[in-house]
């Protein structure tokens, strides 16, 4: 089939990220004898300087890794929420919802960590080797994508008005950032050459890295962080809010290690974080495919998917979170998605509809209940608006959709790597935009605002609670064949994530390779499509049921026959589903795989 771009092959390394500055950055890391894992590091650092408005230091990234002849690992870097953030408190100040934007909606950052404690465990490179590419470009300024200089004009006047720390770096000289006029960043590369300096007589490169994970948790970044969470900062609320971070939060957390969720499939097993993120409800869209499949592409085929993944969808709203015991074997077990796929008819679903994993009565949140209108459409009690990854006008697919008060729909950004010893990382950095908080003005970059995807109602699994991680939709995957890591994706787009990179997998699975290998791009290139029929993740938390929107590049008969069944179809333009990530190795050959996804013009892939 035609693809846009061809997929890569070589022998030596591959990366392929959201940002080509990011994925060359890693890729000059293993020219250096660097491995994936200093190279993932190296390109995440680079992501926080060229994407700020989809990721940044203070913000989180699960990261799994596959070392050569070892086990597939996750490792956290979703912080916990705050000691005082209680459901209590936040609605003592009158609050239905945890802000979009705000320090109330700061979790404990994550993102820092997680990087060091992969780079201290497995990576061979130091802290100033890692780093140095993202100074330079925070120093020496870089030429922004012109998605940077669209958000910051949607909250100009936040900036200018309220946020002036965030006004200082992104409307220098009262104009927002714009392609072919670098962009600088000197806040932050002075963060992070104190950071250095700080460390540098610590000892060995394991003692740097513990040193500068150290200063973020107790030194210098964390006396800011502090300070910043304290001051009366105007969010979504409508309201001047403090946020509840200490330092004794950022103290007591550290980035962790666990088991991947599993699910094999077809000689496959896929790998996923666990249902802290939505990482299973990919592994459940597995499970509740029947035996047989209809024809890739055709209306059979989507409308299946689509219905399973409102089912799986489901099930996250019902079960997932990290503030209670989740029964994710029952919610993954043969006998349980074989009674599910049973409620897969012929025509669209418009309800809600979670399962009762091992005689368990499921338990929705009042944000959860939808209702017939008048006119036979269903509408969400209470909020309403869509969970669109992106506005309908936004040039770049997946991207957030940002108010003028900083409200968005989260987005992030994404990193896949693997070297010629057979390392393997897939990682998704998020949260900590730019127009989450404001900049902390010490040190160049802003909070997070993860707190917003909890709920502010006891009981539920994903319920607002201290020192527990909020569910988060960043949902990297690791694949193996017959028990040997394969393959490393994923994407960007919020509560998408996880049906873009079904609809990925399951066309490198079900179709044809390219010179021996899987077509990567092909796959990546391939109309792609999401449903919005469960509540959203991200402020203000609205769904649409029945509605699914596609790619105009969709087969017009696939479109009328999924209008014929019922669903409420929105044709977008011809790219704007997805931004998929892939790199692979061939367990038998070495030989390596990359590709990227075109849409957007910036993600890119690279290696020999």
């Amino acid at each position: 089939m035609f693809t846009t771009r061809p997929t890569l092959q070589g022998t030596f390394g591959m990366v392929s990220s959201t940002h080509w500055l990011a994925s060359q950055s890693a890729m000059a890391v293993l020219e250096d004898g660097g491995n994936a894992y200093d190279a993932a590091a190296a390109g995440a650092f680079v992501l926080h300087v060229v994407e700020p408005h989809l990721n940044g230091p203070a913000g989180e990234v699960p990261v799994l890794i596959a070392p050569a002849g070892g086990e597939v690992r996750v490792l956290c870097g979703q912080g916990v929420a705050p000691a005082g953030a209680t459901v209590t408190h936040y609605r003592a100040l009158g609050l239905d919802l945890v802000p979009g934007t705000g320090p109330l909606a700061a979790a404990v950052p994550g993102a820092f960590d997680a990087w060091m404690v992969l780079l201290r465990d497995h990576g061979t490179k130091s802290l100033a080797d890692v780093l140095k590419y993202a100074i330079g470009y925070a120093e020496h300024g870089h030429a922004p994508v012109e998605r940077v200089g669209e958000t910051v004009e949607t909250v100009r006047r936040l900036f200018e008005t309220e946020w002036t720390s965030s006004a200082e770096v992104y409307l220098s000289g009262g104009r927002p950032p714009r392609p072919g006029a670098l962009l600088r960043n000197p806040a932050l590369a002075a963060t992070w050459k104190r950071l250095l300096a700080e460390t540098a007589g610590a000892g060995d490169r394991e003692a740097r890295i513990e040193a500068a994970r150290e200063v973020w948790r107790a030194g210098f970044i964390a006396e800011a962080l502090v300070r910043q969470a304290g001051r009366p900062t105007l969010d979504t609320s409508g309201e001047r809010h403090t946020g509840t971070l200490t330092a004794a939060d950022l103290a007591a957390w550290s980035a962790t290690y666990e088991t991947p969720a599993t699910y094999e499939w077809n000689g496959w097993t896929v790998c996923k974080a666990g249902p802290w993120s939505q990482g299973p409800v990919l592994l459940q869209q597995l499970a509740l495919l029947p035996p047989e499949l209809p024809p890739y592409g055709s209306a059979d085929y989507v409308h299946l998917l689509i219905e399973g993944c409102k089912l799986a969808m489901a099930d996250r709203e019902a079960w997932y979170g990290d503030a209670a015991g989740v029964p994710l074997a029952e919610l993954l077990s043969a006998e349980y998605n074989a009674g599910r796929r049973e409620l897969v008819g012929d025509t669209a679903s418009y309800a809600l509809r979670p399962g009762s994993p091992g005689g368990r009565v499921p338990r929705l949140g009042t944000h959860a209940h939808v209702v017939a209108t008048d006119e036979g459409e269903y509408a969400l009690l209470g909020i309403g608006e869509p969970t669109v990854a992106k506005s309908p006008t936004s040039p770049v697919p997946g991207e957030p959709d940002v108010a003028a008060d900083g409200a968005t729909r989260g987005d992030t950004c994404h990193i896949d790597v693997v070297d010629r010893w057979g390392n393997m990382v897939a990682a998704t950095p998020s949260g900590g935009w730019l127009q989450s908080n404001p900049v902390v003005p010490e040190l160049g970059f802003p909070l997070g605002t993860r707190l917003q995807t909890t709920w502010l109602e006891e009981g539920l699994p994903n319920s607002l609670t201290p020192g527990r991680r909020p569910r988060t939709t960043l949902t990297p995957s690791i694949a193996l064949r017959d028990g040997v890591p394969v393959m490393a994706f994923g994407t960007p787009g919020g509560d998408q994530q996880d049906q873009w990179q079904l609809h990925f997998f399951l066309a490198v699975a079900l179709r044809a390779g390219v010179r021996g290998g899987p077509d990567l791009q092909g796959a990546i290139d391939a109309p792609n499509w999401h449903n919005d029929s469960f509540p959203g993740s991200f402020y203000p938390r609205g769904m649409r049921p029945g509605s699914v929107t596609v790619e105009s590049r969709m087969d017009a008969e696939v479109v009328r026959e999924l209008r014929r069944r019922g669903h409420a179809v929105t044709v977008g333009p011809s790219w704007s589903e997805g931004r998929l990530c892939a790199v692979a190795r061939c367990p038998t050959t070495g030989i390596l795989s990359a590709a990227a996804n075109p849409r957007g013009m910036q993600g890119y892939a690279v290696g020999r």
